[in-house]
């Protein structure tokens, strides 16, 4: 069974797609709905073994995709990556930084060192990927970037170094789409998503993870779907005049506040889910065929 992607059929079809983290999770779910679509896609990580695994996954359903090892930190190396990218699709007409990670912790106890991987991970390696592609591509040729941002709204308790960069990637996308238009800059802001990356965490913090779903409106988690037909969407045709926005997936939790003690009218939106591989986090399996 393929990707049932809400959109037409070979909408990217001749074009390159570089999807940075395309081992896992959002990433891809993406880089498969992209194939599905007609893309070619450039995996980006550093485990070249996920990388791989997402390949022979997206060759399974007559997909063409590359792997390229990367640590987007590194400014030599992504420039290296960009150019090998290039070299093996000779463009790359859209860019997805889904690349980034974080932990959870209190500011108080967050050391420079672990302040500064963050910063790096997430807001200094979509700066250094976004320049690159911009650079060595898009800006002769014209292209859409979709940046990963977070539920950074009213603050991030918990995760102020992840919140931190992903409000400068905001600020980012936004003085990019001005600086580098008419390429198109956006991003997208993914609340509670029911993804792989959730296992990562340790206890307590899975604890709070199998709560959360009762602060959400809409009554359930997200779906890595949902993710990505948002970033499909940015990437479109149809978004042509969409630039320096940030396209929030959430079920509106920015939205309730905390002096109206009830969310919601207790029912749930549906969820949809056109990735034929998608598996429910473990950490959430207690939810499975109640939420997504």
């Amino acid at each position: 069974m393929p990707y049932q992607s809400i959109f037409r059929p070979g909408l990217f079809a001749g074009q390159t797609v570089l999807v940075t983290g395309g081992g896992s999770g959002i990433g891809r779910c993406t880089a498969h709905e992209l194939v599905a679509l007609g893309a070619r896609v450039a995996l980006v990580g550093r485990r070249i073994e996920k990388l791989e695994a997402v390949a022979r996954e997206i060759a399974d359903v007559g997909g063409t995709a590359t792997c390229h090892a990367c640590d987007i930190r590194e400014e030599e190396t992504v420039r290296k990556t960009v150019a090998d990218v290039l070299a093996a699709h000779g463009r790359i007409d859209g860019l997805v930084n889904n690349a980034g990670g974080q932990f959870p912790a209190p500011l108080k106890d967050i050391s420079a060192k672990g302040w500064d991987a963050v910063i790096r991970n997430n807001l200094t390696g979509c700066f250094l990927m976004s320049r690159e592609v911009y650079n060595q591509w898009m800006a002769a040729n014209g292209g859409a970037i979709v940046n990963m941002l977070a539920d950074i709204w009213m603050g991030m308790p918990g995760m102020g170094h992840s919140g931190a960069s992903r409000g400068g990637i905001l600020n980012f996308t936004e003085t990019a789409a001005i600086e580098w238009a008419p390429v198109r800059i956006n991003a997208v802001a993914p609340g509670l998503i029911a993804s792989s990356g959730l296992d990562t965490y340790a206890e307590p913090f899975k604890a709070s993870i199998r709560e959360r779903h009762k602060q959400i409106p809409a009554g359930r988690y997200g779906t890595e779907s949902e993710v990505s037909a948002a970033i499909v969407f940015l990437l479109s045709p149809a978004a042509g005049f969409i630039s320096g926005v940030a396209l929030r997936i959430d079920g509106a939790v920015p939205h309730a506040k905390r002096i109206w003690s009830k969310t919601g009218n207790g029912g749930r939106t549906a969820a949809f889910n056109g990735f034929h591989l998608a598996a429910f986090p473990e950490v959430l399996k207690h939810l499975e065929g109640t939420q997504a």
